[in-house]
């Protein structure tokens, strides 16, 4: 696989009240921290389980999987999964296994674009090196079509090796409303050398790489894992990576921990909850 395109492209007040109270606790948005979501360009589709289609301006249709629970929907999290090559939007389901109830309970959304086959071999177009920007055009459309559906403070993304690094794409593209985000064999390949679009969104991610055997398509994605772990530290963000020494593949065992990790790191919570350590239950293979 060739590296991804280049990518081209909240500081808290002081307060004047002499007694301003006790500030947010850990993993809450700092006051005055929100998100910019973007406004639909198309018509919206009725918000129905399934597949259903977004049309931006100036995009080829898309068809996107939703998952969500009726009784629950209303200001809950959006998940955007991004799949791997020669996979498929279900590929969101597998990945969080029995988890995904419980995330459609707490009224959240798992919305899973199709690639468009124009793309090329890799899926996304970034990932392929194209300056097409339709894929984050999709989830831009996505955002804002559900925005009075969702809390705009937890939007987040996943994907696994071409969806991964369309994710690391994206938390950087779309900082100006990502919260958090978790890779399987995503990062920064050697020629990647992103700019973070909105530099004062400190979003979190966690990392997962599958060792010395994780390289497929001439790219080594634990040393790509690393780089992208070292390149958000460097800016301030949290990061922790997850080594699960199983190759180029999904460590399902780690779906109840990515769901926490979500729900702990919304938009606006810097410095994360995990600075000092991470929960217990999370896999052993995790580390700050």
């Amino acid at each position: 696989m060739r590296s991804p395109l280049g990518l081209i492209l909240l500081v808290a007040c002081a307060s004047t009240d002499p007694d301003p109270g006790p500030g947010p606790g850990p993993g809450d948005p700092l006051p005055g921290a929100k998100p910019t979501l973007p406004t639909p360009t198309g018509t919206c589709p009725a918000l129905v389980n399934g597949t259903v289609t977004f049309a931006p301006a100036g995009v080829p249709p898309r068809a996107v999987d939703l998952a969500f629970d009726p009784a629950a929907i209303g200001a809950g999290e959006l998940i955007l999964y991004w799949h791997a090559t020669g996979s498929a939007p279900a590929e969101a389901e597998y990945s969080f296994g029995a988890t995904q109830a419980a995330i459609l309970q707490r009224g959240g959304i798992i919305a899973a674009p199709a690639a468009d086959p124009a793309a090329g071999m890799f899926e996304w177009f970034i990932v392929n090196q194209s300056a097409k920007r339709d894929d984050f055009l999709i989830a831009d459309e996505i955002v804002g079509c559900l925005a009075d559906n969702i809390d705009a403070a937890r939007i987040h993304s996943i994907g696994m090796s071409a969806g991964g690094l369309q994710t690391t794409a994206f938390s950087f593209l779309r900082s100006n409303y990502i919260a958090s985000v978790a890779t399987f064999s995503g990062g920064m390949p050697a020629g990647f050398a992103p700019t973070i679009a909105d530099p004062t969104n400190k979003f979190a991610a966690l990392i997962f790489e599958g060792g010395v055997s994780d390289n497929v398509f001439g790219v080594d994605f634990q040393a790509a894992s690393e780089t992208y772990r070292a390149t958000l530290e460097a800016s301030g963000h949290f990061a922790a990576i997850c080594d699960h020494g199983k190759g180029h593949d999904i460590p399902l065992d780690a779906a109840p921990s990515i769901a926490t990790f979500f729900a702990d790191n919304p938009y606006g919570a810097w410095p994360s909850p995990y600075v000092g350590a991470l929960p217990a239950g999370f896999p052993s293979y995790c580390s700050l």
